[in-house]
């Protein structure tokens, strides 16, 4: 008997499967402007394995949001590679690989909070019976079961953001990649949603990229947490977080408090102290 052998699509998609979430090799991003070049980000080298959570910090105009566009596909480096499980940001995109949240929910007035959530599933045809029953699963991941009917001005900022994140999550993506989500939000509105994010996270075990100027938010929410130099934006320490089952009793723990010193110290250039050395 003749085995079955893989077809194309099949070995692509095990190679994909095998591949990290994010990985950038010798990645730079030069803006062309009137004044002259711009260098945003300079020979960046990063993996993101398939179901990590890493979080980029730096000081403003890092270029922390730039390497975030372009993983996303909405713009394109200089030099370097850039690959999403194994294929060009191009082709992620239309895969639908990963899902985007920005600070500013975005979310459309005139549409529901269910309608707003089924948005990228009825752009690319996914049938009425799906996209429903896809916007209750994701209404009770969010927590927002009882709102699917309701219109985001009617919303809380705390809650248009949850559904910002439950339509970034609609086509089931293996990566989503959030750019300050909370950082509009208040200090109480923001611990309760990154407590969540984490539970999200977990539950649908994709791959976090996550763009923050908050050292707590950081360490509270990332395996590791990648350190970047001012413009033109380096790499300049990865501290690993290591810290286990996220908690509200965490942030007043000892462990919480030496990670964020550690991130802080290497924001500063400061020796870091390693999680093994702790």
């Amino acid at each position: 008997m003749t085995p079955d052998v893989p077809d194309q699509s099949e070995r692509a998609d095990a190679a994909a499967s095998a591949a990290p979430a994010v990985r950038a090799a010798g990645v730079s991003k030069v803006f062309a402007t009137k004044t002259g070049d711009v260098a945003a980000l300079s020979e960046m080298d990063l993996d993101v394995a398939a179901g990590e959570f890493v979080a980029l910090i730096g000081p403003s105009g890092c270029g922390k949001s730039t390497l975030l566009r372009l993983i996303a596909d909405l713009d394109q480096s200089t030099t370097g590679t850039l690959e999403i499980f194994g294929k060009p940001a191009r082709r992620a995109r239309a895969d639908q690989d990963y899902g985007i949240a920005f600070q500013q929910a975005g979310l459309l007035p005139w549409r529901t909070v269910g309608a707003n959530m089924a948005l990228p599933l009825e752009l690319h045809g996914t049938g009425k019976a799906e996209r429903s029953a896809r916007v209750s699963e994701l209404a009770e991941l969010v927590g927002l079961a009882e709102f699917i009917d309701r219109y985001p001005d009617q919303l809380s900022g705390g809650m248009q953001q949850r559904v910002a994140i439950a339509r970034a999550l609609a086509a089931r993506p293996k990566l989503l990649l959030m750019d300050e989500p909370f950082g509009a939000l208040d200090e109480m509105t923001r611990e309760r949603l990154q407590t969540e994010l984490t539970r999200i996270a977990a539950e649908t075990g994709a791959a976090v990229v996550f763009v923050t100027h908050s050292i707590p938010e950081a360490v509270f929410l990332a395996d590791r947490v990648v350190v970047m130099s001012p413009r033109p934006g380096r790499i300049t320490d990865v501290v690993d977080v290591t810290l286990g089952e996220r908690s509200e009793a965490l942030r007043e723990s000892p462990e919480f408090f030496d990670r964020v010193t550690a991130v802080r110290e290497a924001l500063h250039g400061a020796p870091v102290a390693r999680a093994s050395e702790s």
